[in-house]
C-alpha cells in the first residue's frame, strides 16, 4: 500500500473516534463512546462499572491527546491525528493497544454478561454502539474471536484494536 493510500486508512480510523462527527476528537468523543456502550448494555454511570468505564474513557483520551495533539488545544484534528498519532505508533501497533487498554478493560467488564467472557454477540452490540455499520459490526465481532472458543478475551479485542487503529504501511 502506497502512502497516500495509508493515510486515507488511518484517516476512516479518525471517523471512527470522531463520535459526534464534528472534525476533531476530543474528550467530550470518548465520554460519548462510553455512555454509548452503558446505555447498550443498561448499566449505569454511576455503578461501579459505569464509572471504571468514564475512567477508562478519560485514560484513552489523555493517551491519545498526550501524543496526537501537538498544539494543545484539547482536540485532535484529523490532520494531527493523522500525522502524530499514526506514525509515532505505527512502528509499534502494541503501544496504541496499550493507551486503549483501561477503556477496552472496561469495556470487557460491561460486556461480558455471563463472568465467562465477552460472546461474538456482545462484542457486536458493542461495536454498534460506538457506531459501526451492523454488517461490519457483525463480521468482525466473528472474527475477533481467534481461538474459536466462543469468547472473546481482553487480549484478543487489545490485539484487534491495537492492529485497526494503527494499519502498518506496506511498502507500494
Amino acid at each position: 500500500m502506497d502512502s497516500a493510500e495509508y493515510e486515507r486508512k488511518i484517516a476512516s480510523r479518525f471517523a471512527a473516534f470522531d463520535q459526534d462527527g464534528n472534525g476533531s476528537i476530543d474528550r467530550e468523543d470518548f465520554s460519548k463512546a462510553a455512555a454509548s456502550v452503558l446505555a447498550e448494555f443498561s448499566v449505569t454511570a454511576r455503578s461501579d462499572r459505569g464509572q471504571a468505564l468514564y475512567h477508562g474513557a478519560e485514560a484513552f483520551w489523555q493517551g491519545m491527546a498526550g501524543i496526537a495533539d501537538v498544539d494543545g488545544d484539547q482536540r485532535v484534528s484529523r490532520e494531527e491525528f493523522v500525522t502524530g498519532a499514526v506514525k509515532r505508533l505505527r512502528d509499534n501497533p502494541q503501544r496504541f493497544g496499550e493507551i486503549a487498554r483501561p477503556f477496552l478493560h472496561a469495556v470487557v467488564a460491561v460486556a461480558d454478561e455471563d463472568g465467562a467472557g465477552v460472546t461474538p454477540a456482545a462484542a457486536e452490540r458493542v461495536l454498534r454502539a460506538l457506531g459501526t455499520d451492523a454488517q461490519v459490526a457483525a463480521q468482525t465481532a466473528a472474527a475477533l474471536d481467534t481461538d474459536g472458543d466462543g469468547r472473546i478475551s481482553e487480549e484478543e479485542i487489545l490485539t484487534a484494536f491495537a492492529a485497526y487503529c494503527v494499519t502498518p504501511e506496506q511498502p507500494g
